[in-house]
């Protein structure tokens, strides 16, 4: 049997409000609303509602041939609480089908695996709790934010007891080895390792309605083409995407639902794959080897680094002085304090601090509040000196 793992990343920050020099020591509220509920709402017009009624059609019409699995962050299932709850029931629908799998991350879609034990764990018992609450799932795949994994971060992971982790098949990493098997952690090989085949994800996510590429346009037959032409050794094939892909980044004019719709019959007529969930692949297949990643990859960019959140001076120093608080925030018994903390911590708040504005530049404009990365360097440590205000008292 070949499987197809199909894996979702939904999240949604709490983005920040224009915040002032003198606002600090005087306005303790510090997240825009408006912008929060407003792009949820038109996300889930957009992506969420339809991509999952389509997604609990194909379950409903294939059964276990057809299997998914999702990473929520708490930050995104928050705001379906507050502007969607249409979206956390549909969720739930999928959830009661038994073919979808949620699988754990950081709480608030935080950066803390590089900083700090203590409060990456934190953030994934928290994650963990809205998990089970919400769709009566403990997770047992972890996915860290933007799939950041180093052999440091893997060995952690395994020690909470995951038995898999995914991250990004990154060609520099891999060199001349597939994506398409399973790996192990280096350091500890009870750890299986998912690789994201980056190549066929990003032409969904990416390429799919470009008409300079000169695959355009990509048809069901082509993609499982590609999949039939796959060494017959390669039975795993990991397509990681957004799953903004889908109706927000590619349109439904772009005719990326239909692709969808079509995809799984086109498969099963022509291939020998299934779809099956992260938790699944891991029980089905052994690993070939170990992946040595000795500093921290991520699916981000063409560097596949951290450059999108930790590439220059002003996201190190924003990350830098929000990290120096954590021994004070563990000693605040104020709801408020801790709430804040969690949520400056989301990653979001670095990468529109990024100044990269290449090849990826679009990207990080993508829901972007911000006019240049300055802007948001500077709102952010005007949040942050209030903050500490806040924590100093």
């Amino acid at each position: 049997m070949k499987t197809i793992c199909f894996y979702f990343q939904v999240h949604q920050p709490f983005r920040l409000k224009k915040y002032r020099f003198f606002d600090i020591g005087s306005d303790h509220y510090y997240y825009d609303d408006f912008a929060n509920k407003s792009i949820m709402q038109k996300v889930a017009e957009r992506c969420y509602i339809p991509a999952n009624n389509l997604f609990l059609d194909l379950i409903n019409k294939y059964g276990d041939k057809f299997k998914i699995s999702y990473s929520i962050s708490g930050s995104a299932i928050e705001q379906f609480e507050k502007y969607a709850p249409n979206v956390l029931a549909s969720f739930q629908e999928l959830a009661k089908t038994g073919n979808v799998e949620f699988l754990a991350e950081t709480y608030s879609h935080s950066l803390a695996a590089l900083k700090s034990e203590t409060e990456f764990k934190k953030q994934v018992e928290l994650h963990e709790e809205k998990i089970y609450q919400y769709f009566g799932q403990k997770p047992k795949v972890f996915r860290n934010t933007e799939l950041v994994y180093s052999d440091a971060i893997g060995n952690m992971v395994a020690q909470m007891g995951y038995k898999s982790m995914l991250t990004e098949g990154a060609k520099h990493i891999l060199g001349w080895k597939s994506p398409n098997l399973m790996y192990c952690n280096s350091i500890n090989p009870e750890l299986k390792i998912l690789l994201k085949n980056y190549s066929l994800s990003d032409d969904i996510a990416f390429r799919f309605s470009n008409q300079d590429w000169a695959e355009w346009p990509l048809t069901t037959e082509k993609f499982a083409g590609w999949l039939k032409d796959l060494n017959d050794k390669e039975k795993l094939v990991n397509l990681f995407v957004d799953y903004e892909t889908f109706g927000e980044h590619q349109w439904e004019e772009t005719g990326i639902f239909e692709f969808l719709r079509k995809l799984p019959e086109t498969i099963f007529n022509n291939t020998e794959f299934v779809f099956g969930t992260t938790s699944e692949a891991t029980e089905r297949y052994s690993p070939v080897s170990a992946v040595h990643i000795p500093h921290p990859i991520s699916w981000a960019d063409e560097e596949r680094d951290l450059s999108a959140w930790l590439g220059n001076e002003l996201q190190d120093e924003a990350f830098s002085k929000l990290y120096e608080l954590e021994e004070k925030v563990a000693k605040s018994n104020d709801p408020a304090i801790q709430r804040d903390w969690q949520l400056l911590q989301t990653s979001d708040h670095f990468y529109y601090m990024c100044t990269k504005w290449f090849s990826d530049g679009d990207v990080h404009k993508y829901f972007n509040p911000y006019d240049s990365p300055y802007n948001a360097f500077i709102n952010y440590m005007n949040v942050l000196s209030d903050f500490i205000t806040r924590l100093e008292q």
